[in-house]
């Protein structure tokens, strides 16, 4: 059961991850394209649910970890703010005449920001501070 767990938390994080790379190049000056976008979108909805539904029940099934455990606490308040931040970014990167050009450059600033936040995120889950 725990390699399932595992295999599944891991593949939600991949798209997670998905959506940052489709956001990057469209933060880098791509062509928007709003079906691209959507698929970002939907990577980030299903891997956000993967992430926390697959991850908790980890936490739970195992008895070394705790979902009160700080380093879960901080992925699941990194998880939460990446989540803003994608949000914020998506505004102002939708392929639109009218997006205004500082409209698009505070969400290309939000999408780096919610990158890092993403980076942040894998480093707490890979290195478990504290645990």
């Amino acid at each position: 059961m725990y390699h399932t767990l595992l295999f599944l938390h891991l593949l939600a994080a991949f798209a997670l991850v998905s959506t940052v790379v489709i956001y990057s190049a469209f933060a880098l000056g791509a062509a928007g394209d709003s079906r691209v976008l959507a698929v970002g979108n939907v990577l980030w909805a299903v891997g956000g649910l993967g992430t926390l539904v697959f991850g908790l029940w980890l936490a739970i099934d195992l008895k070394r970890y705790q979902p009160w455990d700080g380093w879960i606490i901080a992925a699941l308040l990194l998880w939460a703010a990446a989540t803003e931040l994608g949000r914020r970014a998506e505004v102002g990167l939708k392929p639109a005449a009218d997006v205004a050009e500082a409209e698009r450059a505070r969400a290309v600033m939000f999408h780096w920001l919610r990158s890092l936040t993403v980076l942040a995120l894998l480093v707490v889950m890979i290195y478990k501070p504290g645990a």
